[in-house]
């Protein structure tokens, strides 16, 4: 079962704050207690990371790309209507009443505010609707009667874009459930080579981003833990161009203890607001991407 919490620990901003970015400055979720040269180690790993990305063939991919960080699949404007309406979505217990448009353009184009446009290709109507619409079955459902091709706004790498989305009609609301319908670009290549989990100090990776504050003062990510130890550690290296992200677990009890992995979402507070840097995962050296394993949420691995 997931386990779901969020550890927070407000770090003292320094003055010398624009030479800790261009230096690389740690910041994180909660104090290190995993003994000092264990997180030299880390911290260390965390530099290099950073420093193979500065100004690498993956940093201009990814710059010039278009990956999304925020949930593929917005509601209705009014919310749902319901505790049952929301179980359904939740669920992904949709039925359809009615026909989808069976073809469309095989490409759409994402546009930002600043005039670069990048085109993509484009996801057909049933695509789209299977990617939310999980089951059919009995209970609390909602019901689709219809789509149309329009435009929707997401949060991507390189800021909000105006992006081509099914908009599909649902029964009893007034406005449409909203599906982006083009795919991300492909993920560069990492300018430096994965270490395995546990190495470097005991470094473990951050498999996911599940938020970003509104502020970009902090970003809520999903770590991994077992069951005999105090939860995960995360903390971050920033600089001018990214932050590295590298987690570790706290507190690890020797003895006898069950063989799980446990998630756990910690938010890890930032020093300089998030802005258009990309978040690095110290174990891989790649892009984190954002949301669920085969959930609705855009994901470019």
């Amino acid at each position: 079962m997931t386990i779901r919490a969020r550890r927070i620990v407000r770090l003292l901003l320094t003055p010398l704050l624009g030479a800790c970015l261009l230096a690389g400055c740690d910041s994180g979720s909660r104090a290190d207690d995993d003994g000092t040269s264990r997180s030299a180690r880390q911290r260390e790993r965390a530099r290099q990371v950073a420093d193979a990305w500065w100004g690498s063939a993956a940093a201009t991919a990814w710059s010039q790309g278009y990956y999304p960080m925020a949930d593929a699949v917005r509601i209705p404007e009014s919310g749902w209507h319901s505790q049952a309406d929301e179980h359904a979505y939740e669920t992904g217990n949709f039925t359809l009443r009615g026909q989808l448009p069976a073809a469309t353009a095989a490409k759409g184009k994402v546009g930002w505010p600043s005039g670069d446009t990048l085109t993509r290709p484009l996801w057909g109507a049933q695509q789209a609707y299977r990617s939310f619409a999980l089951n059919d079955s009995t209970g609390p459902r909602l019901t689709v009667t219809g789509a149309k091709l329009g435009t929707a706004t997401i949060t991507t790498n390189r800021g909000t874009a105006a992006v081509p989305a099914w908009l599909f009609t649902l029964e009893g609301y007034d406005t449409p459930l909203e599906r982006v319908a083009v795919t991300p670009s492909k993920l560069p290549r990492s300018p430096i080579a994965e270490v395995s989990q546990g190495s470097a100090g005991g470094l473990w990776s951050v498999p996911r981003i599940t938020g970003t504050a509104a502020d970009g003062g902090s970003v809520t990510v999903r770590a991994t833990h077992g069951a005999c130890d105090d939860g995960p550690v995360v903390r971050a290296l920033e600089t001018e161009e990214s932050v590295v992200l590298y987690a570790s677990v706290a507190g690890a009890k020797s003895g006898p203890c069950t063989d799980q992995m446990l998630m756990q979402d910690v938010e890890v507070e930032l020093r300089k607001p998030l802005g258009e840097r990309v978040l690095l995962d110290a174990v891989t050296g790649r892009p984190v991407p954002y949301g669920e394993p085969g959930g609705p949420s855009p994901s470019w691995t």
